[in-house]
C-alpha cells in the first residue's frame, strides 16, 4: 500500500480510504482516480485477510446446492448470484452437497470454517425442506425452498401466475379446449400452475369440464406417452400445454408420428425455457421462463445488503411468458 500512496503522491491513509470505498471521507475525484491509477500500474491486491481481521468480514456469500450444480438451469442461478456479489466486491463459493442432512451440515460447517459472510442454500424442485441448526450461524437464504414456519426467508418462482400466463398463451389467440399436460401430483410446482390454469380457465369465462388434465412426471417419454393416449381415444385438442420443456419435447414426437403438425393442426406450450432446448425444437417451443438468473441474484443482493430479518417468510418472482412459433390460433 506504501508503494501505492508514493505513486499516486497521497498519504497511505488516503489509499485505505479508496480501497475500502470509505464513504465517510471526503476525496476528491481527481485523488481517487491517481489512487485507482497507481494500483492497477503496480499491480496491488488488497489483502482480505487482514481486512476480515478489521472487520470481522470475508467479503464472500456461500452458495450451498444439494443438486442444481448438476442441472441444465444452474448456470443462470449461479450467474445471478456470482454477478450480484462481484458488483459489490464480493466472491460466491459454491458447494454442491447432495440432498442427505449429514452431508449439507458438513458443507456448511465446512464454509463457516472459512469464515463466509452469507449463505445461499439452493434446491432442485421447489419443495419444503429440512435445514441444519448451523444455517442460524449466519444470515442465510433459501432458493427455491421453503421451511415451514417461515424461520428463513426464502425467494420462490410465482408459479401459480406462471401457470396462467402459461394458460393465457393458448387462450388469449382463441382456444377453448386445451390438453394440460402437468407433472407429479405431490409437486408442489404441479399443484401451483395447476391453480393457475384453472384461474385463467375462469377469466376467460371457459368450462372446466372442457379441458383435459392428465399427470406426467415431467420426462420426455411422459409427454409422448400422454399424448399417445389423447390421440388413441379421439380427444386431441387444438392445444396442449405442457408441465415442462421436456413434456413438450415428447409432445412434438407424438403429434410428429400422428402426421399432426405445430402448430398449424395443435398449438403447444411448454413450460421452464430450459436451455438448449425450447428454443432448438422445431418450431421453437412457446414457453414459460423459471427466472433463476434473478433468484440467484435476488439472493444475493439481499444477503450483501445485510436486511435479511427484515424479509418476508417468502418472496415470489415472476414468471414471464416466452413466445415463439409453436402457437396459432386454432382453424375454424
Amino acid at each position: 500500500m506504501a508503494d501505492v500512496a508514493r505513486a499516486a503522491g497521497v498519504s497511505g491513509t488516503t489509499v485505505s480510504f479508496v480501497l475500502n470505498e470509505n464513504s465517510g471521507q471526503v476525496i476528491s475525484l481527481e485523488t481517487r482516480q491517481r489512487v485507482l491509477d497507481a494500483v492497477e500500474t503496480l499491480g496491488y491486491r488488497r489483502n482480505y485477510l487482514a481486512r476480515s481481521l478489521r472487520t470481522s468480514h470475508t467479503a464472500t456469500v456461500g452458495f450451498v446446492t444439494d443438486e442444481i450444480a448438476i442441472e441444465p438451469y444452474a448456470g443462470a442461478t449461479i450467474l445471478g448470484a456470482h454477478e450480484a456479489a462481484l458488483a459489490q466486491g464480493s466472491l460466491l463459493v459454491v458447494v454442491n452437497a447432495g440432498r442427505d442432512i449429514r452431508t449439507l451440515r458438513r458443507s456448511i460447517d465446512e464454509l463457516l470454517h472459512r469464515h463466509v459472510d452469507s449463505v445461499i442454500l439452493a434446491i432442485l424442485g421447489t419443495r419444503r425442506i429440512t435445514v441444519p441448526d448451523n444455517t442460524k450461524s449466519v444470515p442465510t437464504v433459501l432458493l427455491n425452498g421453503y421451511v415451514m414456519g417461515g424461520l428463513l426467508p426464502a425467494v420462490l418462482p410465482d408459479e401459480t401466475t406462471g401457470g396462467r400466463t402459461a394458460a393465457d398463451m393458448l387462450f388469449d389467440v382463441g382456444h377453448r379446449s386445451v390438453a394440460f399436460l402437468t407433472g407429479p401430483t405431490a409437486s408442489w410446482a404441479t399443484r401451483a400452475r395447476l391453480t393457475g390454469f384453472r384461474r385463467a380457465v375462469a377469466a376467460h369465462g371457459l368450462s372446466l369440464d372442457d379441458q383435459t388434465i392428465l399427470h406426467g412426471d415431467y420426462r420426455i417419454d411422459s409427454g409422448y406417452d400422454l399424448t399417445q393416449l389423447l390421440i388413441a381415444h379421439g380427444r386431441l385438442p387444438s392445444a396442449i400445454l405442457c408441465g415442462n420443456d421436456r413434456m413438450a419435447t415428447g409432445v412434438y414426437l407424438a403429434l410428429s408420428e400422428a402426421g399432426a403438425r405445430v402448430p398449424d393442426d395443435v398449438s403447444v406450450v411448454g413450460y421452464d425455457d430450459q436451455p438448449q432446448l425450447a428454443d432448438s425444437l422445431h418450431p421453437a417451443l412457446s414457453t414459460v421462463r423459471i427466472p433463476y438468473y434473478q433468484m440467484g441474484r435476488w439472493a444475493a443482493e439481499q444477503l450483501l445488503a445485510g436486511d435479511v430479518q427484515m424479509l418476508p417468510p417468502r418472496t415470489y418472482l415472476r414468471c414471464p411468458p416466452v413466445p415463439r412459433s409453436s402457437v396459432s390460433p386454432p382453424r375454424r
